[in-house]
């Protein structure tokens, strides 16, 4: 595993963004993790997000794009905090671009924030996490709706690696719904790996209590 894939479970585990213990998620269900990335608060939490998102839209879809599009409203601080961290980690000046939710009539008109897209314009996706797919389905048609951009991918924070409206995980129907690739900085494997009964910061952060939860959660929905 790459190491700032490493550094960034960490870093999820330090900001309290990624939990484990019994939460109930919106969809109903019951589950031994959460992530809650409004817990992002700090000026310095965002930088090193941005770094993170930045290394992993790099090292996956290369410097092909020119804009990040960020939903309303978590994507707005992703895509402002990843397209600064971009031009300092490679040089490149992308710009960034969300939507809001009311379509504003006088002064900065429109439905966008940011760029306002352009013909041709290359378009990266830019979430926390998705479960269900439910903000692309209404993202995607915004995005369309404004130019003719090219939609080169979705990057997310974690992948939860459950399953989404049927039995692939959610990732991979918002892949084969819209026809562009997807990906996350890590996986919820990947977070196991690195955690599951390895001391850090002085303590077992997934213990064979934990573990055991996790996989029970995984069998009942896990995407297949």
């Amino acid at each position: 595993m790459e190491q700032y894939k490493q550094e960034f479970i960490e870093f999820m585990v330090d900001s309290r963004v990624l939990k484990f213990g019994e939460f109930t998620l919106k969809s109903g269900r019951k589950a031994p993790f959460f992530m809650n990335a409004g817990a992002y608060v700090t000026g310095s939490q965002l930088r090193k997000l941005g770094a993170y998102y930045a290394k992993a839209i790099h090292d996956t879809y290369g410097d092909e794009f020119d804009v990040l599009f960020g939903p309303a409203y978590k994507g707005i601080p992703l895509s402002v905090a990843t397209a600064i961290a971009y031009s300092e980690l490679y040089g490149k000046d992308v710009r960034y671009c969300s939507n809001r939710k009311e379509e504003k009539d006088h002064g900065d008109v429109g439905i966008l924030l940011g760029h306002k897209l352009q013909d041709g314009d290359r378009v990266i996706m830019i979430e926390d996490v998705t479960t269900s797919g439910k903000s692309m389905e209404e993202t995607v048609p915004i995005v369309k709706a404004q130019a003719e951009v090219e939609i080169k991918g979705l990057i997310v924070s974690l992948d939860r690696m459950e399953r989404g409206t049927g039995d692939k995980c959610a990732l991979a129907e918002v892949a084969e719904t819209y026809g562009f690739p997807t990906a996350a900085i890590v996986t919820m494997a990947e977070v196991m790996e690195h955690l599951y009964n390895k001391p850090y910061q002085g303590e077992i952060v997934i213990d064979d209590t934990i573990k055991k939860a996790i996989d029970a959660y995984y069998v009942q929905y896990g995407a297949r």
